[in-house]
This record gives structure tokens, sequence and C-alpha cells, in this order.
């Protein structure tokens, strides 16, 4: 028989072989027993979590011929048929080269049809979220209300991309990554029942590179057996996962401590030299650092260390680097792993970030600076002589005199509105450009979008013009500060009078105005265009002549009269 990779030989069979989603487990297990099984289930989670092995699972205990068990059997002709695959009522879809809308128009003619070896007809749908929109479309009534005897699990690492009128139809599960102490007690029962000889940190290092991945993990171990020789040691996992010994970043940690910048440059040398990749090196640097910070101030929490293994070497550099210097240490390399994404020359960056840390000074603690030590000298002294001065009866003034109270100093003023353009305008204000522009104005906003401005064009949702002469229109902003970003953009501004220009034929100039100071200038407008009493032929011309005016500048089906 053909050899098969160790993630294939060993995937669970059964929900307690699922490793680190206790909580999904759990859940599906009381619904098994109670019988309070859904039409359908949401997996989602990233890779290698355990998703498509829980949905077989599923399918197996629902099938199992001694149900309701909270676990399948895996001994009757159902577990045994939906295991090997030879069962037809438990079908496979990847979704991924599945994804139009005639592969799920098949699945909704098909799920009418009754089982025909076991109680229920099992859809599994991997990497759901690829189906099209048409396919959805297609799967969403089949999903919301299939027939009794069809269950549907979804399976995706992406569910942001599923549409919600699918989630909301199915219950959801959400897987998460597994522990590096999860990943590593599986792998110990997989090698100890393989009968593979290893060393306990080999396989530490491979679960920390498979990052909360199981199937990755397992990839990684079928790795360093195949590479090891009769036993996988630390070495056969460092090679296989391309991480950075720790016996070098010890060295380099050191070497840049000491300020040692030919030891630091010759270390990264032979790393280099090794086939090591340089971002991956920054990256494992950093971790590194970051672990001796993590060590530094929280020395039980052994767990969360990411990279680091805690030997004497490592134990003695965190007592001696501050952790000052651990922060400059990282945001260098951090700074030197973004540049090398962009660059054909990483290992030059890298060597120059070395060179750069050997060559950092350590920060100064506030208790050995020579000059917080002369003033603390010079506080002291000064203290005696306010004790002698109080012993001969001097009074003295130990608080500071009360100062004069400052005037508060203004805020500065808000968008002003040229208030002369605007007398102007409404001086010759036309009601028939102020239509013209009104009529025009949603294909003006709707041509700024297209020209990719959405986020100015955002600006004018609570502005509208009020007034318009031939040349200019006065622009009204809601809030004072949309006014302010609107007509200091001076791309905008001409934007909007290219565009109204297109549109009317007429070149306008926007000018405009925030809601509250539009209110003040239009009803000073207003009182100041009344008449004198001497100049009027009585009161009734001078309501006459106002309500022209207001009529020239909004019209008449604006304006309501009142007694």
């Amino acid at each position: 028989m053909a050899y098969q990779a160790l993630y294939r030989v060993w995937r669970p069979q059964s929900f307690i072989d699922v490793v680190g989603q206790q909580h999904v487990t759990k859940t599906l297990q009381n619904a098994l027993l109670h019988q309070k099984i859904s039409h359908a289930y949401l997996f989602s989670g990233p890779r290698g979590t355990g998703k498509t092995s829980a949905a077989k699972i599923l399918a197996k205990a629902v099938n199992c011929e001694r149900s309701p068990v909270a676990e399948p059997c895996n001994e009757c002709d159902a577990c045994k048929g939906i295991t090997d695959g030879s069962i037809p009522d438990v079908i496979e879809i990847d979704a991924a080269s599945n994804n139009g809308v005639e592969e799920i128009r098949d699945i909704r003619d098909k799920v009418k049809y009754s089982p025909n070896v076991v109680e229920y007809k099992v859809y599994i749908i991997d990497e759901v979220h690829m189906l099209s929109i048409g396919a959805f479309n297609a799967l969403l009534k089949t999903l919301e209300e299939p027939p009794k005897h069809v269950i549907f699990i979804l399976a995706t690492t992406e569910p942001h991309k599923i549409p919600l009128t699918i989630i909301s139809r199915c219950q959801r599960f959400d897987f998460k990554r597994i522990t590096a102490m999860d990943i590593v007690g599986r792998m110990s029962h997989i090698a100890t029942e393989s009968g593979v000889n290893y060393e306990e940190n080999a396989l530490t290092i491979i679960a920390r590179a498979a990052e909360g991945g199981m199937r990755d993990a397992l990839s990684l171990l079928d790795q360093a057996i195949s590479f090891s020789q009769d036993r996988v040691t630390v070495e056969d996992a460092l090679t296989v996962t391309g991480a950075v010994s720790q016996g070098y970043l010890n060295t380099l940690a050191k070497a840049i401590l000491e300020r040692d910048v030919t030891t630091g440059l010759g270390a990264l040398e032979e790393l280099l030299f090794q086939g090591k990749d340089p971002a991956r090196f920054a990256e494992d640097f950093i971790l590194y650092f970051r672990d001796m910070l993590l060590y530094q101030t929280a020395p039980n929490l052994e767990e969360s260390l990411e990279r680091v293994m805690l030997d004497d070497d490592f134990k003695e550099l965190a007592g001696q680097i501050q952790p000052g210097q651990i922060y400059q240490y990282i945001d260098v390399l951090n700074q030197a792993g973004q540049e090398m994404k962009f660059t054909n020359h990483a290992r030059i960056y890298l060597e120059v970030s070395i060179v750069k840390l050997c060559q950092m000074e350590a920060p100064a603690s506030a208790s050995s600076s020579p000059e917080v030590n002369e003033m603390m000298e010079k506080i002291k002294i000064l203290e005696r002589e306010i004790e002698k001065l109080k012993a001969n009866g001097v009074k003295v003034q130990t608080e500071p005199a009360q100062q004069p109270a400052k005037k508060p100093i203004r805020a500065k003023k808000g968008f002003r509105a040229p208030t002369g353009k605007i007398q102007e305008v409404l001086r010759t204000a036309t009601k028939e450009d102020l239509n013209l522009i009104k009529s025009r104005w949603g294909d003006m906003v709707e041509t700024l979008n297209q020209r990719q401005m959405r986020s100015q064009s955002a600006l004018l949702n609570d502005a509208e013009p009020v007034a318009a002469t031939n040349g200019s229109f006065v622009l009204k902003f809601k809030y004072d500060i949309h006014c302010q970003m609107a007509m200091e953009n001076q791309a905008f501004t001409a934007a909007i009078a290219s565009i109204l220009e297109e549109l009317t034929g007429n070149n306008y100039e926007a000018i405009g105005i925030p809601e509250d100071q539009w209110t003040s200038i239009r009803e000073d407008f207003i009182r100041n265009s009344k008449p004198e009493d001497g100049e009027s032929s009585g009161e009734e011309q001078g309501e006459d002549s106002l309500l022209k005016e207001a009529e020239k500048l909004v019209g008449m089906d604006l304006i309501e009269l009142n007694d």
C-alpha cells in the first residue's frame, strides 16, 4: 500500500480526537444526545483546525446505527461506509472548483430524493465562500427549508465573504487556532504510536511554526521524520521549519549587548550561508526580543512565549538587557523587516540593522545620569539653606506666589463666510439661476462619484444651493467643519464649477457658508432691503417690496405668508 501522509492517517474519527475545539465538539455532542440536530451548519476558522473532520464526524454520528450517541461507533456499516467514502448519501463538494449556478441547481434538484443507505443525506460544502453570487442565490431557499432527511454543513476559512442571508440560516461554529501546547500533545501521541523517536523541544519548534494549524504541524512533522536519521532532533526541526537556532540568536543578542560588531556580523554571515531567509530571520529576532520582554515582566507565563526556549544563556541575557533597549531593538528590526519587503537586497538591510543595533547606546537610567545627580545635589544644598533661614527666624515662602489669572486663550475661530460676496449674490440673485443649479445638482454629485471623488462628494450630503446669480451661487452647509473642508479644497471647488458648466452651460463659482451664518446674513439682507418710512407710501408698500425681494431670492414656492 502506498505511503500516506500523517495528517491523512491520523485524521480525527471521533469528536474526542478534534484537538483544541472543545467549545464546538461539546455543543454538537449535546445536540446529538438530545436529538436537536439543525438542518444547516456553518463551520468557520483558520486552515487545519478540524472543520472538515468535524463535519464528517457529525455526518457519521447522525447516521450511526446506535444513534442517538455522542460519538460515532466507527464499527457499524454506516460509520465504516462514510469513513471510506462508499456511502453515496454523504456528499463532499469542493466549492472552489464547483462554484457555478448549475452545480448548485443540481444539488437543489437532488435533495428531494430520499437517502439510499442511511437515514440522513449530508452535503458537506468545503470552501463555501468561493461560490458565486448566483450560486448562493440558488442555494438560498433550499438551505432555509430542506427536506427532513437532508443536512447541510458549510465549511469556510473566510466567513466575511459569505452573504448574511446564508449565515442567518445556519448554526455557526467558529473554530479557533490550536495552542502550541495542544499541538505538541497531539504530535507526541502520534509519534509515540508511530514508533518515532523525537526530542521534546523539536515538537515545540514545529508546533510554533504551524501557527495554530494541526494539519500544518503534522505535515512539518512528516517532513522532519523523513529528514532525520533515527531521531527527530531540534536541528532537524529548525531545518525543516526554516527557523533560526536559539544558539545563534543568543550569540547575536550578546554581541549587540556588548557592542561587538565583528561577532554579530560573523554570526549573521554564517546563518545566511546556511540558506536562512533574511526576512524570516528578522521576524524570529523580533519574536526573540518580544519573548525576552515578556519573560522579564511576567516570567510565569511560559506558555505565551512564541519563539524561545528558557535556557541558561537566554535567562542570563534577559537579566542584563534593559526593557528600554528591547524597545529600541524591536523598532529597528521591525523597520528593517518593512524595508526588506520592497527591495531585492534584503541582506544589506539586515546587515545594516545589525550594525545599527551594535552601535546603539544603552538608555541611561535616571539614577546614573550625571545631570540628574548634579541637580539633586543642588536641591539638597538649597534645602539646607532654607532650614538655616528658618532657624534664624526669617519667614520663608515655600510656596510660589499666586500668579494673576491669565485670560483664557480664545479658541481659534471656525470658518468665516465671505459676507460681502454673499450679499452681492443676494442683490442680483434670480430664481431661474437657482432652479437651474438645483435641477442638475444630483447629476453633479453623481459625476463627482464617477471621477473617484467619493470622499469629497460626501461633504455635499448636507449641503444645498440657496441663492444664485449669473456667475456664482451660495452653497449652504449644515456643519461648519464640512463647509471649511470643502471651501479650502481648491481642486474640489474647481471640479464642482467644471461639472456645473458642462451640465448647465454657465460658469458658476461656489461660495460656501455654514447654516447658522446663512440665517444671520439672510435676515440682515431682508431687513436692510425694506424701504425707509420716509421713502415709502405706506406700510403696505414696504411689505410688498419685502415680498418681492423674497420672491426674487427664493421663489414663491418656498414663501409662507402669516398675518
